[in-house]
């Protein structure tokens, strides 16, 4: 069975020393009163090595918002997955929007990625998705066909067992739009439509497929009720433990 997950991506946000305050209050909290969904935090490069020995692991995964598309070397800035891996994180964000856009990663350096990433034994938390002018087009399903083509459909069924996808509609990211429940679950079904024909129906029902565009407690039960949405990958709201875990609490 696949897992119902709710992820947080705190993105550029909080210090170190925030961070821990704010893994450290997750964690009571969570601990106190255990989530009926998995829970990962996904965080800055220099909160990994504090926050993973900080949080139960059987509670909170942790987790990176990157790794580089290299093994190792003259990378300067660059961070790699057994680097990430070494702290005990266990997760990673890969193809965000904000990195599609803003630092130009194909689908090459993208699938580079991703196989570091398993390599190390991370499981990659993959995005794709539109953005508004794509939607507008109705060219949504074309689009992120080809970004899972593009960067996953090479791996053998085995590995691309081991991902997470998170469909993110980049025209609701931080503008307050949000996909209808209907507009979420009709992608959702028509990415697991796409896996199916790849590999297999099995395959297909096993993958976690998490929506991620402007959830919120408000609207997670009623996004997290369709049936091929398996929880949310959470951006601002991860940043505060109340909103986060009302998003959790969806899943109760």
């Amino acid at each position: 069975m696949r897992k119902n997950i709710v992820a947080g991506n705190w993105k550029m946000n909080k210090n170190l020393q925030e961070g821990i305050a704010l893994a450290k209050e997750l964690n009571e909290i969570l601990v106190a009163d255990k989530p009926n969904c998995d829970v990962v935090i996904c965080t800055p490069f220099i909160h990994l090595a504090s926050v993973t020995p900080l949080v139960d692991a059987t509670v909170i995964g942790v987790g990176a918002e990157n790794c580089a598309d290299k093994v190792s070397g003259a990378y300067t800035g660059e961070v790699s997955a057994e680097m990430i891996s070494s702290t005990g994180a266990k997760y990673v964000i890969l193809g965000h929007s904000e990195r599609r856009a803003y630092y130009h990663e194909t689908f090459e350096i993208l699938k580079e990625k991703v196989k570091l990433a398993l390599a190390n034994g991370l499981t990659p938390i993959f995005c794709i998705g539109e953005v508004l002018e794509e939607r507008e087009a109705g060219k949504q399903n074309e689009v992120v066909y080809a970004q899972l083509a593009g960067s996953l459909y090479d791996l053998s069924a085995e590995d691309f067992s081991k991902i997470i996808l998170a469909y993110e509609p980049v025209w609701a990211i931080g503008t307050g739009k949000t996909a209808t429940a209907e507009q979420a679950q009709e992608i959702h079904a028509y990415i697991r439509s796409t896996i199916a024909e790849k590999y297999g129906k099995e395959v297909a029902e096993n993958t976690s497929i998490l929506y991620g565009g402007s959830c919120k407690p408000s609207n997670a039960k009623e996004l997290f009720a369709n049936q091929d949405v398996d929880g949310g990958l959470i951006g601002g709201a991860a940043l505060k433990v109340a909103d986060f875990k009302g998003i959790i609490d969806a899943f109760k």
